[in-house]
């Protein structure tokens, strides 16, 4: 490891990095899908044989063999140098998602493959045109007010498509086509902080490196950051939607803490975490609930508790090998195709799926941070190439965590894989912008 840097910090904001990144090295992307595929052909088959009926299955997998060869195609002629793993990851994890969905909720199966051809053609879009990086940049304010008129627009329009009333209303809907703007409002937020703290990384940084008294952030460096925050958080509070807003502010850190490289600041947002979390225990019922249920689930585990005791449950039922799959009963937990696939998973793949699942995101994210380190690009570049690492990493590792209890649930996507359309359109937008960055990358 090398003791000294090559570039200065204000050129590169991310030195913490390089004890994370490896090389951008190339692969077979062919091979790597076809491994994929033959994965995603094997559970579905699995599926088929215990259902005694498979006519209904292979739609979803002929959308994604289309979406994975097409990708593929147009990214080696239009954006070779991209790095392979990218693409070979997303349509690994998606064809899991296909085959975990079928498997848990199959009336949901065909919108699902349905979203992933959507979500597909979206990511090559934004990984094969040039200028996308710079409109991000240039017109961050705008995009950024847009997202916040569409999140502001589910206080007074929201609906939730599960049709009861007690449900947060997160959805935009017209007809039967719903849509969740807090999921795209993770990338334009990823990419408006990437901006701003680019643009202040010399600032901050000297600020940090000078001594106690003269190390304060002026109000003018970082006011309009935390208005923007704090009007975001204030949204997602007033609709409930907890884990999102944890979500945001965890990256926001992590940005602010790469790019000035003051412990004080992450310290800081950390206990302002603590305080948040403590007020939000004592004014709404559902982090009372999840506090509660996460501190103790076992004397209500046939009550409020039923659904991480179920969880729990599956995980010990799958032990090393898994029940195998479509043999197990993740079924006995609510709403398993979304917030609690992982611990679909777990039963039925075992703690060889768990690994899988967590080496996957693994190496998302060990190539996401190579990106961010190894860019020829701008500070801009290289932070959003961390944002939107840390933003999928962060959000897998909530999600994930709350299922085995190891935190407090936030109701968060595990991405790529959990139902939903908006999230898996999100997650594929994040990943045409890495395909676009890692172009870039030495």
């Amino acid at each position: 490891m090398c003791s000294t840097l090559t570039r200065t910090d204000v050129d590169n904001p991310l030195p913490l990095l390089r004890v994370l990144a490896g090389s951008h090295g190339r692969g077979n992307v062919w091979l790597l899908l076809m491994l994929a595929g033959v994965f995603v052909f094997a559970g579905l088959a699995s599926i088929a044989i215990t259902r005694l009926s498979g006519a209904d299955l292979w739609a979803g997998f002929a959308v994604w063999i289309v979406c994975a060869l097409g990708a593929a195609t147009v990214l080696n002629r239009r954006l070779p140098s991209h790095d392979p793993l990218l693409l070979a990851l997303s349509m690994f994890l998606s064809g899991w998602g296909l085959v975990a969905i079928e498997r848990l909720a199959p009336a949901f199966a065909d919108r699902q493959a349905l979203w992933l051809a959507i979500s597909v053609l979206a990511m090559l879009g934004i990984a094969i045109f040039p200028q996308v990086l710079r409109w991000l940049r240039l017109y961050r304010y705008i995009l950024l007010a847009a997202a916040l008129l569409l999140l502001s627009a589910t206080i007074v329009l929201g609906r939730n498509p599960s049709g009861f009333d007690f449900a947060p209303r997160l959805w935009l809907g017209i007809g039967a086509f719903y849509f969740q703007p807090s999921e795209i409002m993770k990338v334009i937020l990823v990419a408006f902080l990437a901006s701003y703290l680019a643009e202040q990384s010399a600032t901050l940084r000297a600020r940090s490196d000078a001594p106690a008294p003269a190390s304060g952030l002026s109000l003018r460096l970082i006011g309009p950051i935390l208005l923007m925050w704090l009007l975001s958080m204030v949204i997602l509070v007033w609709q409930r939607d907890l884990g999102t807003a944890m979500l945001f502010f965890i990256v926001f850190l992590l940005l602010l803490y790469l790019s000035s490289g003051d412990l004080r600041l992450f310290l800081g947002g950390a206990l302002l975490v603590l305080v948040a979390g403590a007020v939000a225990y004592q004014l709404f019922d559902v982090v009372q609930l999840r506090v509660d249920i996460w501190l103790n689930p076992w004397p209500e585990a046939d009550g409020r508790a039923y659904q991480i005791v179920q969880s729990l449950m599956a995980f010990g039922a799958g032990g090393i090998a898994g029940t195998g799959v479509g043999l197990g009963s993740p079924g006995y937990i609510p709403v398993v195709h979304s917030d609690f696939v992982f611990a679909a998973i777990a039963e039925e793949w075992g703690l060889l799926g768990v690994i899988a699942i967590l080496s996957s995101f693994g190496v998302l994210a060990w190539r996401g941070l190579a990106i961010a380190l190894n860019h020829r690009g701008s500070a801009f570049h290289r932070l959003l190439a961390a944002g939107l690492t840390m933003t999928l990493l962060v959000q897998a590792l909530m999600i994930m965590a709350g299922v085995l209890k190891l935190l407090p649930l936030t109701g968060v996507t595990l991405p790529f894989i959990s139902y939903g359309g908006s999230s898996l359109f999100a997650c594929h937008i994040m990943m045409g912008l890495l395909l676009r960055l890692s172009s870039g990358a030495r």
